[in-house]
């Protein structure tokens, strides 16, 4: 429930076969006190449906390229939440923008690699600490909760890897 509101908003379903939306009651309008999720089904073929948020606004029933695009954005992760005070971000309006935004974010991620890779990783305290003066941003994104600790540039290079290598996988699901 967005903070400002007064009310609690009722997410958007999705059906993909049936090109159909609906909203579902919370569990906890049914059973006050009580928050629960339940899978949502579609009324009209009994599927699953997608969670797209509260944000979301369906395109028309016949207009198969949006909804195409719109299961390309649920199949890796883009979905419509949030409580419209900020808004959902940057959503790509086609698939081709969709390709480029993840290969943007995939160049980010190897910058952030080359970081890592030309660190000078420091021996002790003193070190340590004039390392996170001057390198703060990139080093809080890998820190563990133990900032005392000297982070490795493998666990860096290691944490961005896996990051390039899921918008890696989410690119090749979206061609």
């Amino acid at each position: 429930m967005c903070r400002y509101a007064m009310t609690s908003y009722k997410p958007h379903y999705a059906c993909f076969n049936c090109r159909k939306t609906f909203k579902r009651r919370l569990y906890g309008d049914i059973k006050k006190g009580e928050s629960s999720v339940f899978e949502a089904k579609c009324p009209e073929c009994g599927e699953l449906t997608a969670n797209m948020g509260l944000d979301f606004e369906s395109p028309k029933k016949d207009d198969l390229k949006k909804w195409e695009h719109l299961r390309s954005l649920y199949s890796v992760g883009i979905t419509f939440h949030s409580c419209g005070c900020s808004g959902g971000g940057y959503i790509p309006n086609s698939k081709e923008k969709l390709i480029e935004y993840f290969e943007d974010l995939k160049e980010t991620y190897l910058k952030n690699i080359d970081f890592w890779r030309k660190r000078i990783e420091p021996l002790d305290k003193n070190e340590k600490d004039k390392d996170w003066n001057r390198n703060w941003s990139e080093l809080s994104s890998v820190a563990s909760k133990n900032r005392k600790e000297i982070i490795k540039n493998q666990d860096g290079v290691n944490y961005w890897l896996e990051l390039v290598k899921e918008v890696e996988g989410k690119i090749k699901l979206i061609k």
